[in-house]
């Protein structure tokens, strides 16, 4: 097994998105062809100096289904200190799966030699960038134990490779929006269970945060880490303040019992049914004044840090979020500020947005205008 705790330092971990190959539901809903990479071409620059598009070095506008590329990215991820990829996970109702063919061709292909774990990107499939309810393409319904262990077989063969990230020998599991999941306590207890009987010493449970509303249902008899998933985290953290308490999270649960989610759930679908459309505008934040966030937030002993490359959502939503004042030098020297706070603190990981999300703006792959410079950082910040 990959593990996490081997003496070996702090480990970096990218996000890593597997929508660079086409799928007969895109097809259907976006066009014939439809990839990652659709979005990414068409962008064009919506005010003086907005670095768009972004190009990929050499055009290399890949196809995941080529093995030669995830062997590539492989090595060249390790060559510059990433540790390992978190693959986006998509299992839907009925275990209806989508994107999930470079996982699995992975999987079979030892020379795609990196470390790898999972994170359940646990919402609808809709044509609203940001997960909204509208628009459903593929629905999410997590079922019960039946489906639960059907889920749980698909996710054991890789958590048996040698190559998947352990945390104390237990097999790293993240949920992206844990409070979509009413029964989110029963599944994770029986998907724990599960690995104890597969011969494993437990599951280690994480969940991106912000998840809104997290601090509500924060369970530490369940969930081992909550990871700051940046920019976002530190925005909301901006707005909302510090994370709750044990005893906050201990007098919610005394309020509302062990389904606090549904109450939150169910008081989200009646703000949906209410809102009206409001026509949003781009909106632009300081990449300086979020690093300087990210930098100064408070940690506490659960939730490991977070970092991000850079952001601009505009090649999927024109009315999106830009992060102004990207560049590699103050990349570098924020993320080494990162992992030396990191070390002092003995945060064994550091997950990075993102190792591709192109159509955000967030990647670390080489592009034309930086070349390799982005990566380069990560090396030398590790390194100092």
């Amino acid at each position: 097994m990959s593990e996490i705790y081997d003496d070996k330092g702090i480990k970096t971990i990218a996000f890593y998105l597997p929508q660079f190959h086409p799928i007969p539901e895109n097809d259907e809903h976006w066009g014939k062809g439809f990839t990652e990479w659709t979005n990414v071409k068409k962008a064009e620059p919506l005010f003086p100096g907005h670095d768009q598009p972004r190009i990929p070095l050499e055009n290399n506008y890949y196809n995941l289904l080529d093995d030669k590329i995830k062997i590539q990215q492989a090595k060249t991820a390790k060559d510059y200190g990433i540790f390992g990829f978190c693959y986006y996970h998509y299992w839907f109702k009925d275990g209806k799966k989508l994107l999930e063919k470079p996982a699995e061709q992975m999987l079979q292909n030892k020379k795609i030699d990196i470390p790898f774990c999972f994170c359940w990107a646990n919402e609808n499939w809709t044509k609203k960038w940001d997960g909204s309810e509208q628009e459903i393409i593929v629905k999410q319904d997590y079922g019960h134990k039946k489906e639960w262990e059907e889920h749980f077989q698909y996710l054991l063969q890789f958590m048996k490779d040698e190559r998947y990230i352990t945390v104390h020998g237990k097999p790293l599991l993240i949920i992206y929006k844990p409070e979509q999941i009413i029964d989110i306590y029963e599944m994770m207890r029986f998907f724990k269970k599960r690995a104890v009987q597969e011969g494993f010493p437990g599951l280690c449970l994480m969940f991106q945060f912000p998840s809104y509303y997290a601090d509500m249902y924060y369970r530490p008899d369940i969930f081992d880490f909550r990871i700051a998933f940046e920019p976002v985290y530190s925005r909301y953290r901006k707005a909302h303040g510090a994370p709750g308490t044990a005893k906050k999270v201990k007098l919610i649960r005394t309020l509302f019992g062990e389904k606090p989610i549904t109450c939150y759930r169910k008081k989200k679908e009646r703000e949906l049914k209410n809102t009206k459309v409001i026509v949003s505008k781009l909106k632009h934040f300081s990449y300086t004044e979020a690093w300087n966030q990210i930098l100064t937030n408070q940690w506490t002993k659960e939730l490991l840090p977070g970092a991000f490359v850079d952001w601009d959502n505009t090649p999927r939503n024109k009315n999106g979020l830009v992060y102004d004042g990207f560049s590699v030098s103050g990349f570098k020297e924020n993320f080494a500020k990162l992992v030396v706070r990191a070390r002092n603190e003995n945060k064994p990981m550091i997950f990075i947005n993102a190792w591709n999300e192109w159509a955000e703006g967030a990647f670390l792959e080489p592009d034309e205008k930086y070349g390799y410079g982005k990566l380069e950082a990560i090396k030398e910040a590790l390194n100092e």
